[in-house]
């Protein structure tokens, strides 16, 4: 395993936490049993026999972030923990606990600003709102290891929350063919949306995710091929956006556009920013949004929630997201 092309050490701890990738764990080879500190729904599981994860193992800084390729059985997982007023330390301490114990070894750590934020965020991989949820000013991070040589596993922890719950995604490469272990699930009815938020769209899905989980993608809208015109019309999420900023005008939200993976990094995030800013117009102009509850950002393809290797995955790729980004 090698690290990423044009990765770059930049600090003296980074230069050890590689070093120490070069196997020197101990430790079973049981699988890592997660536990929560809550009641736990499994919102997601993929699994491939043989893939590959560009393992984060420093922050986000000069335009760049270090990662290692690793390769292997790969499986990620995310939880929903119906906890509300968790913490993310709260979250992650126990799960740090619990890698220990399994014979981890901790290769990088961080939180929020001190991985990079934004950037670190979006050049992460991470699985689709509303399965994992990640709030941009409160996240933590952790990526470990244990074992040697072609018997060498990695991982990776991501913990977040929303106002109502916790979220939790877990990266395996390297695990052992082991059942998958059972997590205590929430039976409890899921809570009404909060009073005023418009009624789901059958063709949009729910926008009161944006409470729940955070985000949504608003797979309604239309922009012309390969530009960043939003196309005329109605479109049924953004009047769902609209109502909803009218009735909480103590909330705000960021428009974040995204591009399949054809043509340059640069590129794609001008178009999928100007596509945003676009959908940003439209809510000013039309519905009478107030322009300080919504901003516009674009991450070209850094973030995408289906392969890039299909027509239909490219299709997927390409969207505007509604993210949440108030903390009360």
């Amino acid at each position: 395993m090698r690290p990423e092309p044009g990765s770059r050490l930049r600090h003296g701890a980074l230069i050890m936490a590689f070093a120490a990738l070069g196997g020197i764990w101990g430790g079973s080879a049981t699988a890592f049993t997660p536990g929560f500190p809550g009641p736990a729904v499994t919102t997601t599981e993929h699994s491939e026999a043989l893939g590959s994860y560009p393992l984060p193992i420093g922050p986000w800084a000069e335009g760049s972030m270090i990662t290692r390729r690793t390769e292997g059985a790969l499986r990620k997982s995310a939880w929903r923990i119906d906890s509300p007023g968790i913490t993310t330390l709260e979250l992650m301490a126990p799960l740090r606990d619990q890698l220990a114990e399994a014979g981890f070894r901790t290769i990088y750590e961080c939180e929020s600003d001190g991985c990079g934020g934004f950037d670190f965020r979006y050049s992460t991989p991470i699985l689709p709102e509303p399965d994992m949820h990640v709030d941009l000013g409160d996240f933590r991070f952790v990526a470990a290891g244990r074992g040697m040589g072609d018997g060498a596993e990695y991982l990776s922890l991501m913990v977040s929350r929303s106002s109502r719950a916790g979220f939790v995604q877990l990266v395996r490469v390297g695990q052992p063919p082991e059942p998958e272990p059972l997590v205590t699930a929430s039976t409890r009815t899921p809570e009404p949306a909060e009073p005023g938020l418009p009624r789901p769209d059958p063709e949009i899905g729910d926008l009161a995710l944006l409470l729940e989980a955070g985000a949504v993608p608003l797979d309604d809208l239309s922009f012309e091929t390969g530009a960043a015109t939003l196309e005329a019309g109605e479109f049924a999420s953004l009047a769902m956006l609209a109502a909803y900023l009218h009735t909480h005008p103590d909330r705000a939200l960021a428009l974040v556009g995204h591009t399949d993976a054809e043509g340059g990094l640069e590129g794609n995030i001008a178009l999928s920013k100007r596509r945003a800013e676009a959908v940003r117009d439209r809510l000013i102009r039309d519905h009478g949004v107030p322009p300080v509850q919504v901003t516009a950002e674009g991450v070209g393809f850094l973030s995408p929630r289906d392969s890039n290797l299909t027509d239909e995955g490219r299709m997927r790729n390409r969207r505007v997201e509604a993210m949440l980004t108030s903390t009360r």
